[in-house]
């Protein structure tokens, strides 16, 4: 039951702190508000109305009473009550109209229901508040005629319902309104912390956090704050070490170079060539995946125009591009062009097409690589995305390299928020789904 609850909670309730908390401050004002609200009609304002109606049936009484028995003073007594009451009192010759169905949440239609049938029986009266907007009309049967009567609203209804209204509603509102600008204090700093943390998750720059706010998310900014500088210190240190040991190693493997180019025995001097290139490009592959996360501003990117470059400059027919909607990403461009170009070269080694599809769906970009190639087995899917992994199988997706492809492409994805699946394509071949958000 309480499981059930909690979901149905959960459905219902806005997803964003501000209105949540909007929701816990102000519920308990409106709660009260109700309860003070029926508290008065009850206990005051239903009983101020049940007396006035009372005292006025008891006077419509009296002076149908005088009716009766001077009727010939009856045009006297209708100028004295007009003048001194403002009730204007006709005599017709006439049966009463049928009574009106009655509005069961009207207060003062229910209380002069009440009165008038107790006073003047079941059906000798008739009576309409609704006609005028500040008259009320009734009529009372009275010796084979009816005496219509018409008198202000104010007689029945007491005039303060309005001015309690508007007390009791105007406070509310500024307490709302105070804690509207109140949460949107408190919770702004809790916003800029997610969005700064989602800036970071995607990659992007994020310039010195400044804390404020409660004591509590000042401690988690200023963590978040130092946590970033940490990470940022460590990434760019281990890529100035990488950088100088690719310094240091490209130096004796240029010496080498030469030297074998110096050498009579051409078939020798050719594999030591091949070997030195082997070596050149494992250590270009470590570099890159050392480099991942290094910074690099990010732009606008028109996903359209940025794969139909990476094909112009490819240039091989066997790769196809099917445009979606136009979709513009703020990227890395050239860490997301090194990514892509892994997996189409990796498409184009092992399979005779590549099939690049974009779609947009909500507020994700999706993006599909197929090729027709022999594919990766399933129980694979998940080792080809750890680094120096390399399959032995049905394809490599790095033969030449050390294995890091896969894992510097799914590095890129992640630092931009995006997502990795593999699947078998509709050609037979691998499918790789990329979802980035944008």
């Amino acid at each position: 039951m309480f499981f059930g609850l909690n979901k149905f909670l959960k459905i219902i309730l806005p997803k964003g702190l501000f209105y949540r908390s909007l929701i816990i401050v102000a519920t308990p004002i409106i709660i009260l508000q109700i309860i003070i609200t029926v508290v008065f009609f009850d206990s005051i304002w239903i009983k101020a109305n049940k007396g006035m109606t009372r005292s006025l049936v008891a006077e419509l009484k009296t002076l149908t009473d005088i009716y009766n028995r001077y009727d010939k003073e009856a045009d006297f007594l209708t100028e004295i009550y007009k003048k001194n009451f403002n009730f204007v009192i006709n005599i017709k010759k006439e049966e009463l109209p049928k009574i009106d169905a009655e509005r069961k949440f009207s207060p003062i239609d229910r209380s002069l229901r009440r009165e008038l049938k107790s006073t003047f029986g079941n059906e000798n009266y008739w009576f309409n508040t609704v006609k005028y907007k500040d008259v009320v009309e009734v009529r009372v049967k009275s010796n084979n005629q009816t005496i219509q009567f018409f008198f202000p609203r104010e007689k029945i209804a007491a005039s303060s319902i309005r001015l309690f209204i508007l007390w009791i509603t105007f406070p509310s509102f500024i307490l709302i309104l105070i804690a509207i600008i109140f949460l949107k204090n408190q919770t702004r700093p809790i916003v800029n912390l997610a969005k700064a943390a989602e800036r970071f998750g995607k990659g992007h720059y994020v310039n010195e956090f400044r804390p404020s706010g409660a004591s509590e998310i000042r401690k988690a900014s200023y963590e978040f704050d130092r946590m970033v500088k940490r990470i940022n210190r460590h990434l760019n240190q281990r890529s100035e070490m990488l950088s100088g040991i690719s310094h240091d190693l490209r130096t004796p493997l240029t010496r080498l170079k030469l030297q074998i180019e110096m050498l009579n025995q051409k078939e020798i001097s050719e594999k030591m060539s091949k070997d030195i290139d082997e070596m050149e490009k494992m250590l270009n592959d470590y570099l890159q995946f050392a480099k991942t996360q290094v910074q690099e501003n990010s732009v606008a990117i028109n996903i359209n125009e940025f794969f139909e470059n990476i094909i112009s400059n490819t240039n091989n027919d066997n790769l196809h591009f099917t445009k979606g909607k136009e979709i513009v990403l703020v990227a890395r461009k050239n860490a997301l062009k090194r990514c892509f170009d892994n997996f189409i070269q990796n498409g184009l080694s092992y399979g005779k097409n590549v099939y690049i599809t974009t779609n947009k769906t909500s507020n994700r970009l999706v993006i599909l690589i197929e090729d027709d190639g022999p594919g990766i087995p399933r129980d694979e899917y998940r080792n080809v995305f750890k680094p120096f992994y390399r399959l032995d199988k049905s394809r490599s997706l790095n033969t030449s390299g050390v294995g890091l492809g896969m894992s510097i492409s799914e590095d890129i994805i992640a630092s931009h928020g995006g997502s990795i699946h593999l699947s078998e394509s509709k050609y037979k071949g691998l499918q790789v789904k990329i979802s980035l958000p944008f």
